[in-house]
């Protein structure tokens, strides 16, 4: 580690991130299920493969466009699921909550996880409840687990993608990012941003039925599409080359983006799916994607290459090409 003190940096989804993870937690926790570095680990029990994962979320400010960080908590443990390629089934859901924090706002995220969970097919089985003295947090945590069943001849993982194979996005990016900063900020615009925070175990179930040679499927939460695109790069040891005038932005956030100083490739999703898929299935797969309401701007962004092994390539409008790299933290700390 090249810090002796964790820094916010350390918790972005960056390069600081990735370096906790590797230099600290890795040689601690080794497990062959943890090394694999995905979203969720897969294991056996009784000959069924399950998948399980675990996630905490300290959004700030806890209500946004949208959204809340109740809605969040259970789409991204049941996304972290689905990337596996898993039918999520039951969540557990742990809240650490600031004395004095208000009964009725806990009551509209408490609703609001249960809209969602309902959305989703799932059910919130257990849960723990913490109250620390005020100010010792910012209103309200919440972690959620959970555990979902792998369908046969499934095969996911973040070191799958092989060159030649096509990336696909289900939409626009950065719009969670950009309606959590303006809410954090007091920022409006002529027309509202909010959150794409989803829950896409359907979508990806549509996906699947398709073709079960799914490569890869990441969320690309914090640090955005150009950093989970590293991570896969890194885990496959391939190159990625993605093309600017394929990559779905609005305009508005493209606007609010060039008015912040962000790039939208590392702004925050919560409800958007990198799929790395052989060329041959690529079409079919977008095809059915927009077909569910979460997956109807889907589109080939990019393909993986066997060159430049481990980087993200841009090509960009004007036909030159530019290296995207993993950023050290994050344009934007507790996105999620």
């Amino acid at each position: 580690m090249r810090h002796d003190k964790i820094l916010l940096a350390h918790g972005s989804g960056g390069k600081l991130s990735h370096e906790l993870v590797t230099e600290l937690f890795l040689p601690v926790f080794d497990s062959p299920e943890l090394n694999r570095l995905d979203d969720r680990a897969e294991v056996q029990v009784a000959g069924a493969r399950l998948a399980f994962t675990t996630d905490s979320f300290v959004v700030s400010p806890p209500f946004f466009p949208g959204g809340d960080i109740g809605k969040l908590a259970v789409c991204g443990t049941v996304n972290d699921l689905a990337m596996g390629g898993a039918e999520p089934l039951w969540l557990s859901t742990g809240f650490i909550i600031e004395e004095g924090f208000p009964v009725d706002k806990l009551r509209a995220i408490t609703a609001s996880m249960k809209k969602t969970a309902d959305e989703a097919g799932v059910k919130i089985v257990c849960g723990d409840t913490k109250v620390v003295e005020k100010g010792s947090l910012d209103q309200i945590f919440i972690n959620t687990s959970g555990i979902g069943m792998v369908p046969e001849g499934v095969d996911i993982s973040g070191n799958r993608a092989r060159p030649g194979d096509k990336v696909i996005i289900n939409g626009f990016i950065g719009d969670h990012g950009i309606a959590v900063m303006a809410e954090r900020q007091g920022l409006s615009f002529r027309n509202q941003i909010t959150t794409d925070s989803a829950p896409l175990n359907g979508l990806v179930r549509s996906m699947l039925e398709v073709s079960k040679d799914i490569h890869v499927l990441r969320d690309p939460t914090r640090g955005g599409v150009a950093t989970t695109l590293n991570e896969i790069a890194m885990q496959s040891n391939v190159g990625i080359v993605l093309r600017e005038d394929s990559v779905p932005v609005r305009d508005e956030v493209m606007a609010a983006c060039e008015i912040l100083g962000f790039d939208p490739l590392y702004v925050a999703n919560e409800g958007k799916v990198l799929a790395i898929v052989p060329p041959e299935s690529a079409d079919s797969v977008v095809t059915e994607m927009r077909k569910n309401r979460y997956g109807e701007d889907s589109v080939i962004i990019g393909e993986v290459v066997d060159d430049h092994h481990g980087k993200v390539v841009l090509s960009t409008g004007i036909g030159g090409k530019r290296i995207v790299d993993m950023l050290v933290g994050e344009q934007l700390p507790r996105i999620c």
